[in-house]
């Protein structure tokens, strides 16, 4: 999918729900199954997570942060690296604790959010994310990226690509999950405009879509 592409359209054929709470691990799962979205294996522990994973090779993977046999980031780590997954992952987590996001983002989570997320914008967070989108809790974007931007400001390596003033401005916003046609509309320029400096950021980054981007602006600490 373009990373432009200002509605999610696609959905994930395949879902594996990972969360040590058998009952709110079953009600997300129902709520998903309900919604178009077939859980094809939940887990309820890092071991176990992997091997659903690799028996089932889902498109997507819902999952909490505290396990009992260790951290969600484990898994990330592992199904991102060199594992036989090649989705995305979601996390829900009753954690909202920057410390906690900055681990899941950095892992490679494609989005966050709490626990306290409504049914309904759960379902909608994982058709986001199945299209590609960063999706974040209320809060949690500006929080990551305003904190990395703290921390990891540093000077420019020699080599490093150069992005224009224009191309920044762009980079920040797709970040936090604005479309083409917002950005546009925020910089008062066409759509059209908005998905070539995308391309040209995307090219000179050498990223391959709106997540890498997103996980780039907050190692590298873009913010407003």
């Amino acid at each position: 999918m373009s990373p432009d592409d200002a509605t999610p359209a696609v959905q994930p054929r395949r879902v594996v729900v990972v969360d040590d709470h058998p009952l709110w691990r079953d009600a997300l799962s129902r709520d998903l199954d309900a919604a178009g979205f077939p859980v094809v294996g939940t887990a309820g522990s890092v071991a176990q997570a992997l091997r659903v994973v690799a028996a089932t090779r889902p498109d997507l993977v819902v999952l909490d942060l505290s396990l009992p046999d260790g951290s969600g980031v484990e898994v990330i780590r592992a199904l991102l690296g060199e594992g036989p997954f090649d989705g995305s992952v979601l996390v829900v987590s009753a954690s909202g604790e920057q410390a906690d996001v900055l681990a899941a983002v950095k892992a490679g989570a494609s989005g966050y959010l709490v626990k306290s997320a409504r049914p309904e914008e759960l379902v909608d967070a994982v058709r986001r994310t199945a299209a590609g989108v960063p999706v974040f809790s209320a809060g949690l974007a500006a929080l990551v990226l305003g904190e990395m931007s703290r921390a990891a400001r540093r000077p420019e390596p020699p080599g490093a690509p150069r992005l224009t003033a224009r191309e920044v401005e762009v980079l920040r916003l797709v970040a936090k999950g604005l479309s083409a046609r917002d950005v546009a509309e925020r910089l008062g320029v066409s759509p059209r405009t908005v998905q070539n400096h995308v391309h040209n950021v995307l090219s000179k980054l050498q990223l391959r879509n709106r997540v890498e981007l997103t996980r780039f602006a907050v190692r590298e600490g873009y913010d407003d």
